[in-house]
């Protein structure tokens, strides 16, 4: 069957920078899955990005739809000529034009014909309008005297199939193959076939229109000029995303700032730079920051100089905001904050900042009381943890929170354990992200989190399906890397329902058992994407270990047993036992030594009698599950030789608590009959 090429690019306004690839991104997912609902077969489906534009290309995208054959079940035989009737006529015939099957024993009339497949240039209007009309728009704009609406304003259409245009009126533009280059230069540039479009945006419009190609353009271009500054610069990948599709014609290029700002805490200078200007800072070797920067134009100019100068005017009264913040911020003591917190409302029904952080100093102690952490200086922390809330720094530049307290609990006069536990706390914060440092951070992150966690679900606000306002989710893996990553052996039950205590009235205290149901399932979630198996979780599981770091090692050697070449036969093994125990109830059971009678038996009594005395108490998970291999022979031998159920119910009493032990053994780690496919 024939195939063309295909270009679609719709010519906008200036696209919002941070939802430009999710805008591309849904475009060609939405393309692509109408192609596929129609049954039309393409090759690859290429998606481009620019602020001004979104576009794609197809190659070997079929001519036309398959011819297709229909079939339709009616109603039985036997049912009433009007039914009958009813159908014929729906599908344009007689009733003698249908043909009689045999469905299940029972006769049913059908109607079965082929259907000559479009063409694609029929179908792409409607597909193109579908794709677009689907993307998820947040606040569409209206623009001019029309009724239509787009994310922003459109201005130019181009839709080709090979070297012809494709017609189409889509929110009042009329298809052709005329594009538009850089705002700046207002030209056009025509297409003469849909494959050539990348080259062609390229060539003679100087705009890589692949996202990805200019991200890397911007990249090795920052990476060159900080060269030549003889300094290291620092990619944020997130304002790398930002800056790309920002621009269209990428030219990176360094200016500097007065030294005096570099009294300013570092965070806040770059803070400036990056959420205002979005520039990227450069450091020295030792990773100190240095008074230059470097931005990206959209233009080429032949008088660069005037640029810089331009970007070194309009960071100044940047940084001399964050300057002046810093100074008058260091005026008044964290402390001498509190008070104001009492004003600042938290959420309905859990209270103030005041009040919450009244209960992060409780929860602060109790946890490092818990793990022998030093309780005055976490609670200390705990208590100051959203002073700077109040500060103009933080009102100013939001995501210092946390930072900006831990540069002025120095300047007050705190510990440095006090500062650095402050300005860590909110670690980690997203996926990846580094833990708290001090002992005393990983107290009031996971006090500040679980204060969060328990206050939202208790008052009804836990997450439903895929929608998480609150974010409970993320912190709740978060307080668990710390459990683990930490190694901090807490019983998370005792500790959710100590939070829960301290709320107000409104929150439901009898909410601890989903709590935990819910942070249990986020550690399934953490092992998932550990590429762990779920059968080892739900191994773990099923003996309920109270500690999430006690989980996590028995997850680790239940993971190592498996690698076992012994793992497979013993978990048959425990398998077995479990259902022949199933029926038996352990006050019937009794081993007495006296009535093994086969050497199988015995044998299998001493190996276990020697382990448990040996395992006793043992936490080390993964020695315990290699002694626990030694046992693969005496097992095997036993159930090869010994018949469990026999009719002399001693022997029968005897053998039934024997295996009992043997299971008991493996349920001191977990239980592995779980681990059976």
């Amino acid at each position: 069957m024939k195939t063309h090429d295909f270009l679609l690019e719709l010519g906008t306004e200036e696209l919002p920078p941070k939802l430009l690839l999710k805008l591309s991104n849904s475009l060609k997912d939405n393309f692509s899955q109408e192609l596929e609902k129609l049954n039309i077969s393409s090759n690859a489906i290429q998606a481009f990005a620019t602020p001004r534009r979104l576009a794609l290309t197809v190659s070997k995208l079929q001519s036309k739809q398959k011819d297709q054959f229909v079939e339709k079940k009616g109603p039985s035989t036997q049912s009433p000529e009007m039914a009958i009737n009813g159908f014929a006529k729906s599908c344009g015939v007689t009733v003698s034009d249908l043909e009689k099957k045999e469905l299940d024993g029972k006769e049913y009339f059908f109607f079965s014909k082929e259907e000559a497949g479009q063409n694609i240039k029929d179908l792409l209007p409607s597909i193109i309008e579908k794709s677009i009309k689907d993307i998820p728009i947040t606040r569409a704009m209206k623009w001019g005297d029309s009724n239509y609406s787009f994310v922003r304003p459109v201005h130019w259409l181009v839709v080709m199939l090979d070297k012809d245009i494709v017609p189409v009126n889509l929110m009042g533009l009329e298809s052709g193959r005329v594009s538009r280059g850089l705002r700046f230069q207002e030209s056009s540039l025509s297409f003469s076939h849909a494959k050539e479009y990348e080259h062609v945006m390229s060539e003679k419009a100087q705009i890589l229109v692949d996202f990805n190609k200019r991200k890397e353009l911007i990249r090795s271009q920052i990476l060159s000029v900080a060269k030549k500054n003889k300094a290291e610069v620092v990619i944020d990948e997130s304002l790398l995303d930002e800056v790309c599709a920002l621009v269209e014609y990428p030219r990176a290029f360094s200016g500097g700032f007065n030294k005096k700002f570099l009294d300013v805490p570092q965070e806040a200078i770059i803070s400036a730079m990056k959420s205002h200007q979005k520039y990227f800072h450069l450091v020295d070797s030792k990773g100190d920051l240095l008074p230059l920067f470097i931005s990206v134009a959209n233009i080429d100019s032949t008088n660069l100089q005037v640029i810089i100068d331009g970007n070194e005017r309009v960071i100044h009264p940047r940084l001399a905001d964050s300057e002046f913040f810093w100074n008058k911020d260091k005026a008044t003591r964290l402390d001498e904050r509190l008070a104001g917190l009492d004003g600042v409302m938290f959420m309905d029904s859990l209270g103030s900042m005041g009040q919450k952080v009244k209960r992060i100093e409780k929860l602060s102690s109790h946890i490092s009381d818990l793990a022998g952490f030093d309780k005055k200086l976490s609670a200390r922390a705990g208590l100051l943890s959203k002073s700077d809330l109040l500060s103009e720094m933080v009102g100013e530049f939001a995501d210092l929170q946390g930072i900006m307290g831990g540069y002025y609990a120095l300047n007050d006069g705190e510990t440095k354990e006090v500062s650095v536990a402050i300005s860590e706390h909110y670690r980690p914060r997203f996926s990846g992200d580094k833990l708290p440092s001090t002992y005393e951070g990983l107290a009031v992150s996971m006090a500040d989190k679980l204060d969060t966690l328990t206050g939202i679900y208790g008052i009804g606000q836990a997450p439903t399906g895929s929608k998480d306002p609150y974010a409970l989710r993320r912190i709740a893996l978060g307080m668990l890397r710390i459990l683990l990553e930490a190694k901090i052996d807490l019983n998370l039950k005792s500790l959710i329902d100590f939070s829960l205590n301290l709320h107000l009235k409104e929150v439901d205290r009898g909410c601890g058992d989903d709590i935990y149901t819910f942070m249990m399932e986020r550690l399934k979630a953490y092992y998932r994407d550990a590429n762990i198996d779920s059968n080892i979780y739900e191994a773990v599981l099923a003996v309920s270990p109270d500690s999430p770091l006690d989980f996590h090692l028995r997850v680790e050697a239940l993971n190592d047993f498996t690698q076992s070449a012994d793992s497979k036969s013993l978990i048959e093994s425990n398998k077995r036992i479990a259902n022949i125990l199933k029926d038996s109830d352990e006050k019937n059971e009794e081993l007495d030594p006296k009535m093994l009678v086969e050497d199988s038996e015995k044998v299998l009594f001493k190996a276990t009698e020697s382990l448990s005395k040996q395992l006793s108490g043992n936490k080390d998970y993964k020695e315990v599950m290699k002694s626990l291999i030694d046992l693969k022979d005496s097992i095997d031998a036993f159930f090869n030789n010994v018949m469990v159920n026999v009719d002399d119910e001693k022997v029968k009493r005897t053998r039934l608590a024997l295996i009992r032990r043997v299971r008991l053994l493996f349920l001191s780690v977990a239980d592995i009959s779980y681990l059976s496919s």
